[in-house]
C-alpha cells in the first residue's frame, strides 16, 4: 500500500484587521501595528466626566500641543504587550542573578564603608523619585491621546514601579535585609535640604494638567538630568574607589534610560517637526523646567561632596540631546 503525503494552502480571507488596512494597505501587518494604531476611544461618549466637565473623557484639547494624526508619535521601539513583558522579564532575570550574586559572596562587604555610605545617600533616596515619576507617567497614560503613545506611556508607568523596586532592593541588600537605609533614604527624601530641590519639582508635577507638558518635564527634563548624573557618579567617583559591584546592581538603570530615550527622543522630534507652534511650546517648556533640574543636581552633588565638573558634563550633554533633536 502506497501513502501520499500532500500539502495544501490555505489562503487566508484577509490579511489584517480593517482598520489596520485602511492605515497601511491590503498586506500583512505586524503585531505593533495591529495592536498599537487606530485604537482610541473616539465616538459614543455617554456624559463628560464629572471631574472634569470641561473635556470629554478623551480629548485631544487636553493639551495645547496638536498633531493632524496623533499616531505619527510611535514607538520606534514598537513594543506592545508581548514584546514589553518579553523585554522586561529578560532584564528581570540578569538583575535578580546580579542581586543573587551580590548577596551570596557578600560583594558589598568590599567596597569602603565610607564609600557605600555614599551610594546609600544618592540612590536609596531614588526610589521616592521613581514613586513620582509613576503617578506622573500614570497621569499620562490617563489623559494622552493616540493608544501609541498612551501604550508607550503606560510601560513607562510600570518600569518607573520597577526602578523604585529594584532601589529598594538595594537599600535592603546594604542593610543586610534590615529596613534601617531604606528608612534613612525615606527620611532623606523628606527632610535633606539637598533632596529638597528634587522632591519640590516632581511634588508640582502632580499639580500639571496638561499631560504632554508632564510629559516633556519629566520623561525629558529631570530624567533627562537626573538619570546621566547617577551613571557619571558610579562609574567615575565610586568604582575607582572599589565600588565596582554597585555598577552590577543598578545596570538595570542605564539599560532602561537608553532604551526609554530612544521612545521619549522620537515622540518629541515627530512633534516638532508637526509645527513651529509646536516646536515653540517644547522649547518654551524645555527651558522651564531646565533650571529646576540643574539645581537639584547640583544640591545632589554638593551633598555627596563632588567636584562641579560632573554638572558641567551633565550640562553639555543635555544640551548635545537638545541639539540632535533641535530643540534649541
Amino acid at each position: 500500500m502506497q501513502i501520499d503525503i500532500k500539502t495544501s494552502t490555505v489562503q487566508p480571507i484577509r490579511n489584517t484587521y480593517k482598520y489596520v488596512e485602511e492605515r497601511f494597505g491590503d498586506k500583512i501587518a505586524t503585531r505593533y501595528q495591529e495592536a498599537s494604531y487606530d485604537l482610541q476611544e473616539e465616538i459614543n461618549f455617554h456624559y463628560r466626566p464629572l471631574f472634569n466637565s470641561d473635556y470629554e473623557i478623551f480629548d485631544k484639547e487636553k493639551t495645547v500641543i496638536k498633531m493632524q494624526d496623533w499616531y505619527a508619535l510611535k514607538d520606534p521601539r514598537q513594543l506592545y504587550y508581548g514584546t514589553y513583558t518579553l523585554a522586561r522579564s529578560r532584564l528581570q532575570e540578569v538583575q535578580e542573578s546580579n542581586f543573587t550574586l551580590t548577596e551570596k559572596n557578600n560583594l558589598l562587604a568590599y567596597i569602603p564603608e565610607q564609600v557605600l555610605a555614599k551610594i546609600s545617600t544618592l540612590l536609596i533616596p531614588l526610589r521616592h523619585y521613581e514613586w513620582g515619576a509613576n503617578m506622573n507617567n500614570s497621569y499620562i497614560t490617563g489623559e494622552g491621546y493616540g493608544a501609541v503613545l498612551t501604550n508607550a506611556a503606560m510601560f513607562c508607568t510600570m518600569d518607573r514601579l520597577g526602578n523604585a523596586q529594584f532601589l529598594t532592593r538595594i537599600g535592603l541588600i546594604i542593610g543586610e535585609n534590615q529596613t534601617v537605609f531604606l528608612q534613612e533614604g525615606k527620611n532623606d527624601w523628606l527632610m535633606n535640604p539637598h533632596w529638597q530641590p528634587l522632591r519640590k519639582s516632581i511634588e508640582e508635577l502632580f499639580l500639571i494638567k496638561d499631560w504632554f507638558e508632564l510629559f516633556v518635564a519629566q520623561n525629558f527634563v529631570l530624567d533627562g538630568f537626573i538619570f546621566p548624573y547617577v551613571k557619571y557618579v558610579i562609574h567615575n567617583k565610586f568604582v575607582p574607589n572599589g565600588a565596582n559591584t554597585i555598577v552590577m546592581l543598578t545596570a538595570f538603570l542605564n539599560e532602561w534610560f537608553d532604551d526609554t530615550s530612544n521612545w521619549i527622543n522620537a515622540v518629541l522630534k515627530t512633534t516638532a517637526a508637526e509645527s513651529e507652534n509646536n516646536k515653540t511650546q517644547l522649547i518654551e517648556w524645555i527651558e522651564k523646567y531646565r533650571p529646576q533640574a540643574f539645581e537639584a543636581i547640583t544640591q545632589l552633588n554638593e551633598a555627596l561632596g563632588f567636584e562641579d565638573q560632573i554638572i558641567d558634563f551633565v550640562k553639555d550633554q543635555f544640551q548635545t540631546r537638545l541639539e540632535k533633536l533641535k530643540l534649541v
